[in-house]
């Protein structure tokens, strides 16, 4: 039995990890890289492992950086299964279909706009590529275990983080090995705490913020502060957004403050199909988040966008307003024509509210760049630029130790993944110093015999 990582290391994008056992090859995660050019380029390089050989895949959930490169997996020979929850299928079935038409675009406009290196810009995958790989999925319920082979079973474990996110349990001749995913928030206002485990013979945790704590302050304080100055300036407040998770939460939390009234009824609009459609399936799991019917009642006083016509308007729109778009990173999306007509006024506020992962135009801003390339061109950005960490839908350190005091017996290794090699070994080393345990910060490609 060995396990080989094959993304989601030193980085927070491209999880892939095989385990192999007799002749079965199981990927748990199936991933895009973002960010970092390095890191992008890694999409266009042949997995190590032949596709057709992997005899079934375990998403732990939908978002890109763990679901993104399953379409150019199947269209390179996968054949086999691809287990996940309900909710991360109904997930996966907007996600991957809008990451093929972003390829596609984006293919196109460089071909178009002449931008790009290559002579003629192909796409990753299509859309229709994405579409086909759903045939694929295979949903199941939490908690449901499904014996794969003789000696291997597995179960999914709510983690909380979005809708449908889960902890592989992979069971192989009664050795336990636990993915962790993209552990939730503990106490997080509108989705549920990830589920207490107790044991794992080999556990792989994430380690997005191992070097990080997020503001315990209620983040509605924080957008008031904002949403109090652009009432008066007359202006906009901008929102990149994960459109599966973050979106909902802003939502959320916009709408408390109107409920409290606390801001005036100021318009949100929520310019993305894939937020729109993601919002929809968010209403109906209602087990896998806390929001009362009453709450959930808010949702239907949101503009929602989906036209591109109709998000075009938006430039003309009276002011103020909240304008909710992504993608979260400002890797591609409609975000990137908000950020060209709003990010050149300064009396307008950029306001992220999620990990930006080094490489990405949402990093950039972060760390104070205010020239930022898109479509070809750098853009002078003169808006306010603002961070809201208490929005994070990730474990902080101290909350990834606090899930991690229920084991009632040590791992015999713990593998730290899933964050930049910084935070990675923080992590690693707090675990260490508070448990005693084995801990091992692996590279890309690495194998570790278990």
């Amino acid at each position: 039995m060995k396990i080989t990582f094959l993304g989601g290391v030193n980085t927070v994008t491209g999880s892939k990890f095989l385990v192999e056992y007799s002749d079965k090859k199981i990927l748990i995660d199936c991933g895009l890289f973002q960010g970092l050019k390095r890191l992008r380029l890694k999409n266009w390089e042949r997995l190590p492992i032949n596709p057709k050989d992997i005899d079934c895949v375990l998403l732990t959930h939908a978002h890109i950086d763990h679901s993104g490169y399953i379409p150019l997996l199947v269209k390179d020979g996968f054949k086999g299964k691809i287990y996940s929850t309900n909710g991360t299928y109904q997930l996966c079935k907007i996600l991957l279909s809008d990451s093929g038409h972003l390829q596609e675009e984006d293919a196109r406009r460089a071909n178009e706009e002449g931008f790009s290196k290559h002579k003629n810009a192909l796409p990753l995958y299509t859309q229709n590529d994405a579409i086909l790989a759903l045939k694929y999925f295979q949903p199941v319920d939490y908690f449901k275990k499904i014996e794969f082979s003789d000696h291997i079973s597995f179960e999914f474990i709510p983690a909380g983080h979005i809708i449908g996110a889960s902890m592989v349990n992979l069971i192989i001749k009664k050795k336990k090995i636990l993915f962790s995913g993209d552990l939730g928030r503990l106490n997080d206002s509108v989705m549920n705490p990830p589920s207490v485990v107790t044991e794992a013979d080999y556990l792989v945790v994430e380690s997005t913020y191992g070097n990080r704590l997020h503001d315990k302050k209620s983040p509605e304080i924080e957008l008031k502060k904002i949403i109090d100055g652009i009432i008066e300036k007359k202006s906009v407040l901008i929102i990149p957004s994960f459109a599966v998770g973050r979106a909902q939460s802003v939502i959320f939390h916009l709408n408390e403050l109107k409920r409290k009234k606390l801001i005036p009824d100021i318009p949100i609009l929520l310019d993305s199909p894939m937020s729109v459609n993601a919002t929809e399936i968010f209403l109906k799991n209602k087990k896998d988040h806390k929001l009362s019917i009453e709450q959930l009642k808010m949702f239907d006083r949101i503009n929602y966008i989906s036209a591109v016509q109709d998000s075009k308007k938006i430039e003309f729109k009276s002011k103020p307003f909240i304008l909710i778009s992504s993608s979260g990173m400002m890797t591609g999306g409609r975000i990137l024509s908000h950020i060209m007509n709003f990010g050149q006024n300064e009396n307008n506020v950029i306001l992220f509210c999620g990990y930006q992962a080094m490489g990405t135009r949402g990093y950039d801003l972060i760390k104070g760049e205010r020239n930022i390339k898109i479509y070809g061109e750098y853009i002078p950005i003169k808006a306010q630029v603002k961070s809201l960490d208490s929005l994070s839908s990730h474990a902080d350190y101290s909350e990834t130790l606090k899930w991690l005091e229920s084991f009632k017996v040590s791992p015999k290794i713990t593998f730290i993944v899933h964050g930049e090699q910084d935070a990675a070994e923080a992590l690693r080393k707090k675990i260490k110093d508070k448990f005693k345990w084995e801990c091992i910060v692996p590279d890309f490609k690495d194998i570790y015999k278990l």
